[in-house]
């Protein structure tokens, strides 16, 4: 009697393409979402303007959202490399500079001026990280941006024109730590880093100047602004740019000012021109080509210590855990074939 042998069951392969399409859909939408908490943040904060100061709104901000981070996540020295830290350490330093730096333009230029200048930074990322396609994308947004802040019809400070443009290259900088961060460290252990740091050099710049204006009313309101800006968008952002190109997230930046034409229209009743909805629907235009060609083209490897199950895929350049190696550095055979390593004709398979 012969016993016959069941067949193995090989679990189908994805459809090529399909999961890094994915993660872009999802990568946008985390980006609008945090993008529409920010101007309806923004809009919330107004009043706060009249009794500390846009500076003082800043810090408030910050220093709740540091403190908050740090009590509920209470972050483990040891899930962080040296490395790791030290990228967290410079995110909260330029979190900061950003935030201080444009609420200080804003103080010498019109708001459509700053915001033009500013965005002159993630278009610079979008540019230098863009590849193919990508690189296309940033024109329409830019002359989006254009049309949306007319920058003509304001005046122009020289020491603004700079704390602008100081700004905007550190939103590049804030783009460009948020992805390494969030690829070194896991979960939103490094937000709970370098935002303590952001509201410590928030503290260090503003406070001298606005602590004496400090009510508790305006206290207890700045921490509930604090978990619509910043806490909850810089978190979205930061899963976002775990799905997204640095390129493709600095294009969608540029949707930002539509939305606060929309926020604008809906929560403070400003009616926009058809110049300005004209600049809608270019921001709109390329905010589409970049979730079309924004996916990151291989999974980021794993942040440091996170353990890799038996059998599931593997990242392109992660290690291969022992157990799922075997003589020569090969997977066994039972283990599925992880994207990125070699098929048994020899050639990759990627998830393009």
């Amino acid at each position: 009697m012969t016993t016959a042998t069941a067949a193995p069951v090989t679990a189908p392969l994805p459809v090529a393409g399909s999961a890094p399409r994915s993660a872009a859909r999802s990568g946008v939408g985390l980006a609008v979402a945090s993008m529409t908490l920010v101007q309806f943040g923004l809009a919330w904060s107004v009043w706060l303007f009249d009794d500390v100061g846009a500076l003082g709104a800043a810090w408030l901000r910050l220093a709740w959202a540091g403190l908050l981070l740090l009590v509920l996540v209470r972050p483990r020295p040891s899930s962080f490399t040296r490395s790791g830290l030290l990228a967290c350490v410079a995110l909260g330093v330029v979190t900061a500079a950003l935030t201080l730096l444009f609420m200080a333009a804003v103080a010498r230029l019109p708001l459509g001026t700053a915001s033009a200048l500013e965005f002159l930074g993630p278009l610079g990322v979008a540019v230098a990280r863009g590849r193919g396609l990508a690189r296309v994308w940033p024109v329409p947004a830019a002359a989006g941006v254009v049309l949306l802040t007319e920058p003509w019809h304001g005046g122009t400070d020289p020491v603004g024109v700079a704390l602008a443009l100081a700004a905007g290259a550190c939103w590049a900088g804030y783009i460009l730590l948020t992805q390494r961060v969030g690829d070194e460290v896991s979960g939103i252990q490094g937000l709970a880093v370098s935002m303590p740091v952001a509201g410590l050099v928030a503290t260090a710049v503003a406070a001298p100047v606005v602590a004496v204006d400090l009510t508790w009313p305006i206290v207890l309101a700045g921490l509930g602004l604090a978990v619509v800006l910043p806490l909850v968008p810089f978190t979205l952002e930061l899963l976002a740019l775990r799905r997204l190109t640095t390129a493709a997230f600095g294009t969608l930046m540029s949707l930002e000012p539509a939305i606060a034409l929309v926020v604008g229209l809906a929560v403070l009743h400003q009616v926009p021109g058809p110049v300005a909805v004209l600049g809608m629907a270019f921001v709109v235009v390329a905010g589409f080509g970049a979730e079309r060609t924004g996916a990151r083209s291989t999974t980021a490897p794993p942040p440091a210590g996170t353990p890799v199950p038996v059998g599931s895929p593997v990242p392109a350049g992660s290690p291969v855990p022992a157990e799922q190696s075997a003589a020569g550095g090969s997977l066994p055979a039972s283990s599925p074939v992880p994207y990125g390593f070699p098929t048994a004709g020899g050639s990759p398979m990627t998830s393009r």
